[in-house]
């Protein structure tokens, strides 16, 4: 079969591998996509420390069983979990699934959905880590499952809501699920805000937030966000970008009571930011983290994608066969698309 290895930083390749085979408590997919993203592009330049090469790699992962354990037959659609907890420790027992210290992932420690054939190990099985996919959802919009399910952490964790005011900066495919997800929960305006401004009038065609505002630099975010809240500020901002600047920025543009999510994670290298805390104190803000998601996560995102909560059948723009993967790398990596799906 054909899969796509990581060797080194610069360096995957499509290659030959022989087919795997299930072992006890595991199944075997053919996967029929996996979806790329940021990470994706971020492990091709950099390497992770969590990858010892060579890896196929791959998260988003949809797919049909072709062998496996008990409760599994051939021909059953699947979607599963990328952050795989363990299910045992202190945090995972107090359903604090998302920050497992000995958390585990697909595409890192165990090779991914970046091939034809893949094994999901027992320990995702044991998590409740393969979802069943609903009837009438195809297996690429199944792919988009695993990151929507990181947006509905991040949004259960700030608590977006019925009548909020919600500021999404960053308008690659994350900060499109946000802007769904949050309209779904009731949020009453939703504004989409980038630097980049031809990939905001690419996500804003799609998703129609209530604004698109084009961040030019200095000040002008937080400027524009007042005016288009009458001078309040919103009252959650996400940033759904690996940008201190815009952490910074957010914390002046949240009203009182506002609660922020740093959702993107910051370079290794650079991930320190000025925070003015009196704002933080005479505010009243909130200011959360998001990681990952729980399996219980993937679940709910399937649901909402089947129930037509979360549309995210258009937000796919790229459809590619596995040889091309790097050039689906690529074209993430210069915000060219809103989501690139591999099909095996």
């Amino acid at each position: 079969m054909k899969v796509a290895r990581f060797h080194a930083p610069g360096d995957i390749r499509v290659e030959d591998a022989p087919e795997p085979v299930a072992g006890p408590g595991e199944i075997k997919i053919r996967v029929r996509n996996c979806s790329t993203c940021g990470t994706d592009a971020k492990i091709f330049k950099h390497g992770h420390h969590h990858i010892r090469p060579p890896r196929v790699m791959g998260h988003e992962i949809a797919g049909e069983v072709v062998d496996g354990t008990e409760g599994w037959a051939p021909g059953d659609r699947v979607q599963v979990i990328a952050a795989i907890p363990c299910g045992t420790c202190g945090e995972c027992r107090r359903g604090r699934m998302t920050v497992c210290p000995n958390q585990e992932s697909m595409g890192y420690h165990y090779d991914g959905g970046f091939a034809e054939y893949m094994v999901v190990p027992a320990k995702v099985l044991a998590v409740n880590g393969v979802n069943r996919i609903p009837d009438g959802v195809g297996f690429a919009e199944a792919s988009v499952a695993e990151p929507l399910a990181c947006v509905l952490n991040g949004q259960e964790l700030a608590r977006v809501g019925q009548g909020d005011d919600v500021v999404i900066m960053g308008s690659g495919p994350i900060g499109c699920l946000h802007v769904r997800l949050a309209r779904s929960r009731g949020a009453a305006r939703v504004f989409l805000l980038d630097v980049n401004a031809e990939r905001l009038e690419m996500a804003a065609s799609l998703v129609r937030p209530d604004a698109a505002v084009h961040a030019e630099g200095g000040d002008s975010a937080v400027e524009q966000v007042l005016k288009l809240t009458e001078g309040r500020g919103a009252d959650v901002v996400v940033t759904a970008a690996a940008s201190g600047a815009a952490q910074e920025q957010a914390l002046r543009m949240a009203a009182r009571q506002g609660r922020i999510s740093f959702f993107g994670g910051l370079p290794k290298d650079d991930p320190i930011i000025r925070c003015d805390s009196n704002l933080v104190h005479y505010r009243e803000l909130t200011i959360v983290g998001a990681n990952g998601s729980s399996p219980a996560h993937n679940a709910q995102a399937l649901e909402l994608i089947a129930g037509g909560e979360v549309p995210v059948s258009d937000l796919i723009t790229h459809r590619l066969p596995l040889p091309e993967v790097l050039d689906g790398i690529g074209i993430v990596s210069r915000g060219e698309a809103i989501k690139v799906t591999v099909e095996p």
